[in-house]
């Protein structure tokens, strides 16, 4: 062994730390590890062979390794290995894979440490795992692992696994750390997840805020106990999903306060207990499904981000809560099939109405009378009248000619009878003019020998409802132009009235069935 592998065999029984930093920020900065000396150097075969039990504990103390500032060499293959001791590594250098595939461990903390590349698919880690502010540059694999205590992941840098494109120059270890520049000049591209992290089981939190992740996030059927948080976090992908959690379970999930992400936010099915947010969030996925939330549970949502641009898809999901701004909306709307308890932002109703004509499949029922069904549980009878008056409005385009007819004179009339006092207006300007017409031209009496007097009013009111109450009609006969006004009073009459009876069916209908 050499001076500095002896100090860590001997520090690890008692768990004490072995710190090879010099004090020099740049110095001691891990990207630069590849030229620390033989004096920070450390084998990871050593490291496993201490951690696989090759050293007993010291009596009364608990081994550990807690190693800082070293460069690791090698990769530290912890495949499928118990580990009871704590592992702590901080500020250092592993230019090889870090593998925990099928561990069982106690607590692992690679903190601000610069990484090949983690795998810790179906890892138990019955404990802390920690990820905080390193460097990890071909992505960590966490698919099907279990985390009983908390996931730390906050300000750490992610870079997804390399593909082979057809640079110039191929030739080269890929092990070494290179900028984004020097990756695309050597013909390599990021075309896959920076964090696979399908079923994946965190019992506490799951804390990734400040997180950098080039290449996206899956996250499907994963399971957040105790929430997930990406406040500030900022993903990129070059495919068109930035975050995959279809089918996901949390108790919160935070996309806020800063987070960003280049590509679809994908939540399908997804069942959350408690708030999912994206207030003051940016998330850019133009002529594309920005946030696909359909067919999901969640108790509240906020939707007041920075900007959403793209289709946002909420169809067929039920909401207790909804939160959200009328500028959260870019682009297409997707609504059918949403269910929601209450509704909570500062809209009015006609804000709400452009909400629901902005999706472009056109025409559906369902959204007009999910929110004309919340206006009236809140006691907002009237706002509920007028959704349900937009929906007939917005049904009309999709009827034929006659059926469109029918409903421009049922809107004109009674407003589709949401507005019935529009057949008293049309009423009174009917018989408004009817009584001047026939005051200024007399209707001939038919039977001469009968002694009546004219009243206008009431000529013109037996006109105008369907069936004679005064026997008005009988006794006098229109001259002249006239008739065709007598002829038209009546047909208005007869198309009030059924327009009032049309429109009186449609609105208590719902009544007797509540």
């Amino acid at each position: 062994m050499t001076p500095a592998e002896r100090q860590v065999w001997n520090a690890y029984p008692t768990g004490e730390w072995v710190d090879f930093r010099v004090g020099d920020r740049e110095r001691d900065d891990p990207a630069s590890g590849d030229g620390w000396g033989p004096e920070r150097t450390v084998r990871a075969d050593l490291l496993v062979a201490l951690l696989l039990g090759v050293r007993d504990p010291e009596p009364g103390r608990t081994a550990g390794l807690r190693l800082a500032g070293a460069r690791i060499t090698g990769s530290l293959d912890l495949s499928d290995a118990t580990v009871t001791a704590k592992v702590h590594l901080l500020n250092c250098h592993l230019a090889d894979p870090v593998d925990l595939t099928d561990i069982t461990a106690h607590g692992i903390r690679l903190r601000g440490c610069d990484v090949h590349r983690v795998r810790a698919a179906r890892a138990t880690v019955e404990g802390l795992f920690e990820l905080d502010g390193s460097h990890i540059h071909r992505g960590v694999r966490l698919d099907n692992a279990h985390v009983t205590g908390q996931l730390r992941m906050s300000h750490t840098r992610i870079t997804a696994p390399l593909r082979r494109g057809q640079g110039k120059n191929h030739k080269f270890d890929v092990r070494r750390p290179m900028s984004p520049g020097e990756l695309e000049e050597r013909g390599y591209t990021t075309d896959t997840w920076a964090v696979w992290a399908g079923g994946l089981t965190v019992d506490g939190g799951a804390f990734m805020r400040g997180l950098h992740a080039a290449g996206g996030l899956r996250l499907i059927g994963a399971r957040f106990n105790g929430g997930l948080y990406l406040r500030g976090a900022e993903v990129t992908s070059v495919r068109s999903i930035a975050v995959n959690g279809d089918h996901l379970q949390a108790t919160t999930v935070e996309f806020n306060n800063g987070f960003k992400a280049e590509g679809t936010v994908r939540l399908r099915g997804a069942r959350i207990d408690g708030v999912l947010s994206f207030h003051a969030s940016t998330v850019r996925a133009p002529g594309q499904i920005v946030l696909h939330l359909s067919h999901a549970q969640v108790d509240e949502v906020v939707l007041t981000p920075a900007s959403l641009q793209g289709t946002i898809n909420l169809g067929y999901s039920r909401f207790g809560v909804l939160l959200d701004q009328p500028d959260a909306y870019d682009g297409d709307v997707r609504l059918n099939g949403l269910v929601y308890e209450s509704l909570r932002g500062d809209w009015a109703v006609a804000d709400r109405l452009r909400w629901l004509r902005r999706s472009a499949n056109g025409y559906r029922p369902q959204p007009y009378e999910q929110l004309a069904g919340w206006y009236r549980r809140i006691g907002h009878e009237p706002d509920a009248r007028r959704v349900l008056l937009a929906k007939q409005r917005e049904r009309r385009g999709t009827l034929r000619l006659p059926g469109r007819t029918w409903g421009r004179l049922l809107d004109a009339m009674v407003g589709y009878g949401y507005r019935p006092w529009l057949a008293a207006v049309w009423a009174a300007l009917l018989l408004v003019t009817g009584m001047a017409v026939f005051h200024l031209i007399p209707p001939a009496k038919i039977d001469t020998e009968e002694v009546r007097h004219f009243d206008p009013f009431v000529y013109t009111l037996d006109l105008l409802v369907p069936v004679s109450v005064f026997e008005q009609r009988g006794a006098w006969e229109p001259v002249g132009w006239t008739l065709w006004l007598a002829n038209l009073l009546i047909v208005a009459g007869w198309v009030l009235a059924t327009a009032l009876i049309a429109g009186a069916t449609r609105v208590l209908r719902p009544v007797a069935s509540s």
